[in-house]
């Protein structure tokens, strides 16, 4: 069964930290991304990787497909958390 509707983050009021967050990311892997649509980045995202991803619905999109654009931006995302977190485990002072 598919999912309807957007996610919401565990984090009351954190979806524009959030949306900042995969502007910045986005942007620094090379995509155009309007920061007053951050979330549109995901068409530029699937054109790059040729996936037919348009405005509006999608049924005919692949499972497949749908994760491949997903995947990008995600595990773009994930690895900037992971390097911001070794980060600042590198500046904690050690017992």
């Amino acid at each position: 069964m598919a999912r309807r509707g957007r996610r919401r983050l565990v984090v009351p009021g954190a979806e524009r930290a959030m949306e900042a967050f995969k502007a910045e990311v986005m942007r620094r892997q090379g995509y155009h991304v309007d920061p007053s649509r951050p979330n549109d980045v995901k068409y530029e995202v699937a054109r790059s990787i040729g996936v037919p991803l348009k405005p509006g619905d999608n049924g005919d999109l692949t499972t497949e497909s749908a994760g491949q654009v997903g995947g990008q931006i995600g595990g773009a995302m994930v690895r900037e958390m992971i390097r911001l977190a070794q980060e600042q485990l590198a500046r904690q002072p050690r017992p």
